[in-house]
């Protein structure tokens, strides 16, 4: 994210990133091959200021199929969804995550929008796609960190597990409850795009931020954690 006044309006981006683009009525979100997805803003790289990331076996279970066949009970009990609802706060208890939840949608060029980072501790939800339980993929992202505050909403987001919950309250008084299917890194320029806002028979979830090493030359996180999860029973 840049640290330019103006960033957090133009772009979804990494600090000196290309931005996302919404294409087509498909709300099929298209990322440029370089620097996209959430990021904060220039942590020093020191150990302490440095989110953790998925460790090898967070990712076993495909995006495009999370159940493994131990699983199969459970995947015939997936409920077929809620009717839509904005989703007005997440709470991932692993991470001691409980925020907020705006609503985002694109900017005029096309670009995703973000959370502003005077509210880095909040997230933000994908307006255009599913709310959470809807059938689909409702996507919710977050900043990693922010020069002001330092950590931000998602800091820990990687250290999620598989079999983790998380929670989405909702604007009808309902709660959509989440079991982690896999939480993986994905270089920028090699993001899921299809398996993130692609679309699905299932009520999913996909919670996004930054993650790697913070590159202090370019001022921006090489990667993107994504935490893939579905609806429970």
């Amino acid at each position: 994210m840049s640290s330019r006044p103006d960033a957090t309006t133009r772009r979804a981006g990494g600090r000196h990133g290309r931005p996302w683009r919404a294409v087509g009525t498909a709300v099929v979100v298209l990322l440029a091959m370089t620097g996209s997805g959430l990021v904060g803003a220039s942590l020093k790289s020191t150990d302490a200021a440095r989110p953790p990331q998925p460790v090898a076996g967070t990712a076993d279970r495909s995006p495009q199929n999370p159940f493994a066949e131990t699983d199969l009970d459970d995947a015939r009990r997936v409920p077929a969804g809620l009717p839509r609802a904005a989703p007005t706060r997440i709470d991932i208890p692993r991470i001691g995550v409980r925020a907020g939840i705006m609503a985002l949608g694109t900017n005029p060029d096309g670009t995703v929008q973000v959370p502003p980072l005077d509210q880095a501790m909040l997230a933000g939800w994908y307006e255009p796609g599913p709310s959470p339980g809807e059938p689909g993929n409702a996507v919710i992202v977050g900043h990693v960190d922010s020069a002001a505050i330092g950590p931000a909403v998602f800091f820990s987001l990687g250290a999620l597990r598989p079999g983790d919950t998380v929670s989405v309250e909702r604007a009808d008084g309902r709660t959509a409850t989440f079991r982690v299917d896999s939480v993986a890194s994905y270089p920028k320029d090699a993001f899921p795009t299809e398996q993130v806002y692609g679309p699905s028979d299932r009520p999913g979830l996909r919670v996004v931020t930054c993650g790697g090493q913070f590159d202090e030359a370019t001022g921006d996180y090489p990667d993107n954690v994504i935490v893939f999860a579905t609806l429970l029973p």
